[in-house]
Parts: structure tokens; C-alpha cells; sequence
């Protein structure tokens, strides 16, 4: 999911009382929700397609996640003595303790796999004891509905504590609106796959993608081996990628090797200079395919035809 996301529900498990357990909670929990994100600085070293490759792994897995929020539980506890050596601690925060501030990262931090499994995109949850890719189906990437609901909820909460109310209420509906959320959406998904019965290219891969904005719906991508449609509209009615030559190209190119590690629903485009696109069916959308595909030798899937091919409904 989007840090916005993460960020309001690392605010509310605050603002539903955790935040009174040690000085210094919210920092703990807001950062610890996004902390496995730390990946992202991946972009500094790697290029092209790679970090789809190493996005949502090993900092998204177990060790990752008893190690992250110690390391953030240092660095709050270290800052929050510093403070106070410099006599800059402000004088209203709670005592800091330690075990609190960890157990407050390691509770957030958890939540941030559990929100990037619900969508397409995919998470390793394993690593590095396996690179298996896990999907959810449940969640757009950035759900509107979900900002609404919890950031109106986080407003309404600090609102309430500062008039001296009860702020903690409107964050325990929120987190419990949320959940019943998404598991509806979870429902959704789930009555959308099982109501796919045929396809014109066989449903080895059934895929029921929430779109963005309209989460009430399902854009079904079905198919297998390169052959995918989506919402019955053919995507592109090429050869199956056994009858391509991938393994010469990934073995000398990592830019494919890390796409064909992350792709779930791979398939070939011809372009008009006579070179080839892998994409994936989950992103093709003209608006984002271009940031997920790779070029390919024309050589290695030499029965696939050069002109290009329409996308989706045409």
C-alpha cells in the first residue's frame, strides 16, 4: 500500500490509547509502519526494472521485521536521552522505555506487510527463507475510501483529545470499520475468481484486480503462458512464452531477470522498430505499463509478429 496508508493506521493504533504506554509512541509507531519501505533506497544503486526485483523482499520478511523495529527503538531511545543530556527533552513527554518502544515499532511494523499482501503487486513474506511471491487480490494500491475513513478518524481523534473528550473512540471505530472494509473487499474478490469459469485462453491465471476508486468492482485477467485477457478483451494474442527464448535473454540481461522475477502475468509486445516489450497483464494500463516492462531481442521470440498490437478492448 501507498505511506499514506500506513501512516494513518500506525496514527490511529496510536490514537486508540498505545500512544499513553511510553513517551515517544506515535514517532515509534508512524515510523515503524513504514519502516520495511526502507527498500525504496534501492533506487540509488539499481536500475530499470531491478528494483521490481528486489522491492517488497527482505526487508518485508521475518528477520526484518524483530530487526527494523529494534533498530528504531534505538534510535528513538538514543535521541530521547540525547534530548535530555542537552536539556531540550520537552518537559510534557511521557518517560521513554524501551521494551514499550519496541514492542510499539514491532506492532506497526507488522502492519505494513499485512496491508502490501492485499494487492496485486505482490509480497515476499518469507524472505530470504523463500522467495515465493504472495498476492492478496483485496486492495487498489492506494484505496480512497480507506484514506477517508481513517484520516477523517485520525482528524476527528486529535480534535477530540485536545477539547478533552474521548479521542480514543473514533480511532477504535475507524480501525474496526477498516477491518470490516477490508474483508468485504476480500469477499468481493473472492466471489469475482470463483464466478470465472471459461476463458478463450484457459484460466491457468485468475486474477480478480480491484481498479482504483471504484472498489466495488473487479477487472478479471485470465489466461496463462503469456496468453492473458482481461475482462474478456484480449490483451495481446501472441505465441506462448515456452516457444521464446527467455532464459538465453534473462541470463544476460539482469534488467529481464529481475522483470521475470516479479512478473506474474507476463506477456510480449511488438514495437514498431521490430523489437520486443515484456509486460505484465496486471499493469497494462498505458498510464502505468510504460514503468513496468522491459525490452526484449526481437531473436528471442522469433514466431511473434513485429507490428504492434492493440491493448485492452481494442
Amino acid at each position: 500500500m501507498d505511506n499514506l496508508t500506513h501512516s494513518l493506521v500506525g496514527a490511529l493504533i496510536g490514537q486508540a490509547g498505545l500512544k499513553k504506554k511510553t513517551g515517544l509512541a506515535m514517532p515509534a509507531l508512524i515510523i515503524g509502519a513504514n519502516l520495511p519501505d526502507v527498500d525504496a533506497a534501492c533506487f540509488f544503486w539499481l536500475e530499470g526494472t531491478e528494483h521490481l526485483g528486489f522491492r517488497r523482499g527482505i526487508t518485508h520478511g521475518p528477520p526484518a521485521l524483530i530487526l527494523l523495529p529494534l533498530v528504531l527503538a534505538g534510535l528513538l531511545y538514543g535521541f530521547d536521552r540525547w534530548q535530555a543530556t542537552r536539556g531540550k527533552r520537552p518537559a510534557d513527554r511521557l518517560p521513554v522505555d524501551f521494551k514499550w518502544l519496541y514492542l510499539l515499532s514491532f506492532i506497526s511494523c507488522l502492519t505494513h506487510p499485512a496491508l502490501d499482501w492485499l494487492n496485486v503487486y505482490g509480497i515476499r513474506l518469507l524472505e530470504p527463507f523463500s522467495s515465493q511471491w504472495f498476492y492478496g487480490d483485496t486492495l487498489f494500491i492506494i484505496d480512497i475510501w480507506l484514506w477517508l475513513l481513517m484520516g477523517f478518524a485520525t482528524w476527528f481523534s486529535l480534535r477530540r483529545e485536545k477539547r478533552g473528550g474521548d479521542w480514543r473512540k473514533p480511532a477504535h471505530w475507524a480501525l474496526t470499520l477498516g477491518a470490516l472494509y477490508i474483508a468485504g473487499q476480500g469477499m468481493i474478490t473472492g466471489a469475482a475468481e470463483r464466478g470465472v469459469t471459461e476463458s478463450p485462453t484457459g484460466t491457468a491465471v485468475v486474477i480478480a484486480s480491484p481498479p482504483p476508486l471504484m472498489s466495488w468492482k473487479r477487472d478479471i485477467i485470465t489466461g496463462g503462458n503469456g496468453l492473458y485477457t482481461m475482462n474478456a478483451d484480449t490483451i495481446f494474442p501472441g505465441v506462448p512464452l515456452d516457444r521464446c527464448d527467455l532464459d538465453a535473454v534473462r541470463a544476460a540481461d539482469g534488467q529481464v531477470d529481475a522483470f521475470l522475477f516479479w512478473a506474474r502475468t507476463p506477456y510480449v509486445v511488438p514495437q514498431e522498430n521490430g523489437s520486443l516489450l515484456l509486460q505484465d497483464a496486471r499493469f497494462s494500463d498505458p498510464r502505468a505499463a510504460g514503468r513496468f516492462s522491459v525490452a526484449i531481442p526481437a531473436s528471442a521470440c522469433p514466431q511473434v509478429r513485429t507490428e504492434p498490437t492493440s491493448g485492452p478492448g481494442g
